[in-house]
């Protein structure tokens, strides 16, 4: 009996409820983080753009950035890199973003610019996320470092040891900032402005040439692994006339390409070596689904 599986249509016209909110189970820390947001103060930040002249695009909406920076730290992905990848692949923040998609330069240019009203921001949301009880005496991470969301084990705090903890939260915030933003200097400078690094190859970016070229990737293997049974098969015909020898009798050459065997897309006469302790002369490369990886 042939067994049944739930639809799967990858060209079904809508996926997804047109409610951006409903994406999302009720009681997500995304939804939650979105309305916390709504109710802080971010004039501070918009007077910086009342001084604009109006010419160019548009600016992103200052809403959308503090809530896809604060949830982006909140869950540990400080990275401008990740968050814009993240508006394309992971839900929460495509509803944070309203299903817009701001490039990682801009993420990261306007973490620069806001960066003292952003520190003070985010102190407000860890405080409210702890008032309501989501951080508790637990953590939130930032590029692996843990702020201490709750300095007191007990439920009652002075205003003398609130306003400590205020002053510690905001110097720890401040500095986790500036380490993202040490990180995203690093990334662009491993990948370049502009570029996020898991572009793929341009020929493989546009799914009709990327068709075509697998096409084609998959109809060499096969022609090889063809060739190699046919020289195979001739190799044995020939030991064969030569009389009998002594032991199993070979298999017939399989003419189909073996699992492991890899094509390049971008350089179709390149190898894989076949040892790693062999120091090749000249670069030989291996192009996997996702990104051109140069071994």
């Amino acid at each position: 009996m042939t067994k049944s599986f739930r639809p799967y249509d990858l060209d079904q016209p809508l996926l997804l409820p047109p409610d951006l909110r409903a994406w999302l189970p009720e009681g997500h820390l995304a939804l939650f983080i979105s309305d916390v947001v709504d109710e802080l103060d971010l004039s501070a930040i918009v007077r910086a753009y009342a001084r604009r002249d109006g010419r160019g695009q548009p600016p992103y909406h200052p809403a959308m950035m503090v809530k896809l920076l604060v949830y982006a730290y909140c869950i540990g992905k400080p990275s401008s890199r990740k968050i814009e990848r993240a508006t394309y692949e992971d839900v929460a923040f495509r509803v944070l973003a309203a299903n817009d998609h701001p490039d990682h330069d801009s993420i990261a240019g306007f973490r620069k610019r806001h960066l003292d009203a952003l520190a003070g921001l985010f102190v407000q949301v860890l405080r409210l996320c702890q008032a309501a009880g989501l951080v508790k005496v637990g953590h939130v991470a930032l590029d692996g470092t843990k702020i201490q969301a709750n300095a007191s084990k007990h439920k009652a705090m002075s205003y003398a040891r609130m306003e400590v903890t205020e002053q510690q939260l905001a110097a720890e915030v401040r500095a986790l900032l500036e380490q993202a933003q040490h990180a995203d200097a690093a990334e662009d400078a491993e990948y370049g402005r502009g570029r996020r690094g898991d572009e793929l190859p341009e020929e493989l970016a546009r799914r009709e040439s990327r068709l075509e070229k697998i096409r084609a990737a998959k109809e060499a293997l096969e022609r090889e692994a063809r060739e190699a049974a046919e020289a195979r098969r001739k190799e044995l015909e020939a030991r064969e006339a030569e009389g009998p020898r002594r032991g199993p009798k070979p298999q017939p050459p399989d003419p189909t390409p073996k699992p492991k065997a890899q094509r390049n897309f971008t350089d179709p006469e390149s190898r894989i070596m076949p040892s790693s302790s062999e120091k090749p002369s000249f670069l030989q490369g291996a192009c996997d689904v996702r990104t051109e990886v140069k071994k």
